[in-house]
């Protein structure tokens, strides 16, 4: 994974990072790093593992309940891009961006379908991992999006509000 840039502002809006100024002094892991997937289902632990590995890596204050929502979020919405945009999309790439006060994950291909969060029926064995992902990013104080890309594909996102692990 490449670190390809910083990442500031209170909470992350729209398909990108927020850009401009920063603080003079940025937290040791704040950045943007970006990598890309086959659209396979052995991809789908990779991202988990390699996002995992990178907040432990870059030293990032999160709590564990945070951090294990975060990782579903990741293994759940890249395997939506694996199931759903293999077909037009040989590939997916998996973003994290970290601030001082915020993280935010994307997962994008390049599928024009725009895929929305389906009514609970309980009778079906699949079909929720959006709604999975809006309820842990809402539990966590978050939001999340989807957004088409300029070259007709979509990303698909969620900002967490980061709340360091405090030591009493």
């Amino acid at each position: 994974m490449d670190n390809d840039g910083r990442g500031f502002g209170r909470r992350p809006e729209g398909g990108a990072a927020p850009l401009g100024p920063g603080p003079a002094d940025p937290l040791p892991y704040e950045g943007v790093w970006r990598f890309t997937a086959p659209a396979v289902d052995a991809s789908v632990p990779l991202a988990r593992h390699a996002v995992r590995d990178l907040l432990l890596r870059q030293g990032v204050p999160v709590s564990d309940d945070l951090a294990q929502g975060l990782l579903l979020i990741v293994s759940e919405l890249v395997t939506n891009a694996v199931k759903h945009a293999a077909v037009l999309s040989p590939t997916v790439a998996v973003e994290l961006a970290v601030g001082a006060e915020w993280l935010r994950v994307s997962v994008e291909d390049n599928h024009p379908y725009r895929p929305t969060a389906l009514e609970t029926d309980h009778g079906r064995t699949g079909g929720r991992g959006l709604l999975l992902v809006r309820e842990v990013t809402r539990e966590a104080g978050g939001m999340c999006e989807v957004e088409y890309t300029a070259s007709g594909g979509k990303v698909i996102w969620a900002a967490l509000p980061l709340k360091p692990a405090r030591f009493v």
